[in-house]
Order: C-alpha cells, then structure tokens, then sequence
C-alpha cells in the first residue's frame, strides 16, 4: 500500500481550493476544508489573494497492522500572496495523520504536540516580586526578526527545544534580540534558558504572557490594544478557547498592505502567516489576543 500518491493527491486539491481552481472536494478531511475556507475569507477580507502556491509532501512515520496502514505526514506550503501593490510569500508547515484501510482513507487528522503546563498560581506571584528596573539593554529588532527567519523552520541545537515549541522559539528571538535573562536558576522567576534548564517563562505560554504583563525587570513590554500598533519584533499572545488559558505565541516579522503584522511562529512551524490566526487548525470563534510592544530599558 503506498500512501504517498494519496498524500500527494490530497496536498492538490489544497491547492487548487485556495487559488480557486477547484470549488469543492469530496475527498478531502472536513477539518482541512473548513481551515482552507477559513483563509480563503481572511484573504478577501483584506483584499489579498493567493496568485501561485507550491506544495511539498515528506512521510515522518509509517505503521501497518493487518489491513490498516497509519502514517504521519509533512506538508510544506508556499503562498505567493498579491495585496494590492505588495507581493510575498506566506509558509506554513502542517503535520497530520492519515489510516488507511484497503487503500482508502478512513481517518484524517492534524497532530498536535501537547501543550507544558505549570501552576499558574505559583509563577504569577513570582512576576510581582521584582525589584528595580534590571540589566540595562536596548532592544535589537532587526536581530530579533532576522533570527525569526532564520529558523521559523528549524530547530537551533544551542538550545534546548520541545516538542511545543511555540514560545521557546520567540524567547530565543527576543534573546537573539539582545533582551536580557534573568532569574536563573528558580524556574518560577525571570526569564532564561541555560545549563539545560529554564523557566517557565521561557517556554511556556501561558506564563511567559504572565512575564510581559508584569514584570518589572529584565525583559520588558508594553500591552498596546490594536495590532497595528505592533512593530517588527513585538510579540502576540493567543488563547484560543478563551478559557484564561494562553496557548501560543508569535513574533511581527513583516507587515502587509494594510499595515497589519504578519507572524513567525513554531508549532507549526509559520512563516508571514496573518496575525489573526483564523486559518490555524486551533482556531475558535472564541480565540483572544494580547499584543505586546517590547521595550527598551536603557
């Protein structure tokens, strides 16, 4: 049983559905569907449209048992997207898993790395105990935004990195960024990764939320309302179920037509991809964001 033509099949249906080519599939999963229609009104919405779009398919995993054959797969995704006078191109990385069964699928599904979590209690009364204004630092965005290219696709060995590795990759961002660690070694405080250790803030979501809504040294940042207000190099936060529960988080890279950001992100792995995340596959009409200015401490 080969799967790859039926991967291969599938990733061209996803392609032509979003320049429009195709209308509607039949064959293709009602989640991957809803996340194509989802992006396709996002596009219209801001007067943008995908003119050419690539697609390349890697098998990560196979496993057969009697007649069933279960495999893990990667697609790698090129938009070229034309907003008005601006022309770029949007990347994104999605893994999902497909059972077959004589040859014809059964189940489709996207794989999602389980999110760490802490005691929230615990790490928010560490951020209000901080003294004094810190290490002094200007913060380097073009440095923070050449790394965010850099590797929004892989993995640095200097670090340590997870199987969620949506903030751990931004903390590395601001880091190349110039921003300071501080708080080593109590993994409740500060924000830092070394000696195969770090803290919550650093690669957890929800706390490092917490860290730049309230931490008076070290890395700092400002909550500004709108996202247009975002400069390269700040920071989005994401709760998608809005149960007060911060899942992801991304870095402003570029910006479109309309001066609204674009975002890096890991997990999955997102290049220029629209801040507003309605094409993601954990997307809910509840979704809420945080928008963070990061700032200097000179």
């Amino acid at each position: 049983m080969n799967v790859k033509p039926i991967l291969e099949a599938i990733t061209q249906q996803h392609l032509e559905l979003i320049t429009g080519n195709r209308i509607a599939s039949k064959d293709m999963p009602d989640d991957l569907l809803a996340m194509i229609q989802r992006k396709k009104n996002v596009l219209k919405a801001r007067e943008a449209e995908v003119v050419k779009c690539n697609a390349h398919v890697a098998l990560i995993r196979e496993l057969t048992i009697d007649q069933k054959k279960e495999s893990d797969y990667a697609v790698h995704l090129q938009y070229l997207i034309k907003q008005r006078d601006l022309i770029y191109m949007e990347e994104e990385c999605l893994e999902r898993r497909i059972i077959l069964e004589a040859n014809q699928a059964v189940d489709s599904l996207f794989i999602h790395a389980p999110e760490a979590e802490e005691p929230i209690e615990s790490l928010e009364r560490e951020v209000t105990k901080g003294k004094g204004s810190g290490v002094p630092y200007k913060y380097n965005r073009l440095e923070a935004v050449k790394y965010a290219e850099a590797w929004w696709n892989r993995r640095n060995p200097a670090y340590r990195n997870f199987q969620d590795n949506c903030t751990n990759f931004i903390s590395q961002c601001l880091h190349a960024g110039e921003s300071p660690m501080i708080g080593y070694p109590n993994v409740r405080s500060g924000w830092w990764q070394q000696n195969k250790q770090w803290s919550w803030s650093w690669a957890v979501a929800h706390s490092f939320q917490w860290y730049l809504s309230g931490t008076p040294a070290g890395l700092r940042a400002k909550r500004v309302e709108r996202p247009e207000e975002l400069l390269l190099g700040d920071v989005i936060a994401y709760d998608f179920e809005d149960d007060g529960r911060w899942n992801h988080t991304t870095i402003v890279t570029a910006k479109d037509a309309n001066g609204m950001p674009l975002v890096n992100a890991h997990s999955a792995d997102s290049r220029h991809r629209y801040w507003s995340y309605e094409d993601s596959s954990k997307y809910t009409p509840q979704m809420k964001y945080k928008f963070f200015h990061i700032l200097d401490n000179t």
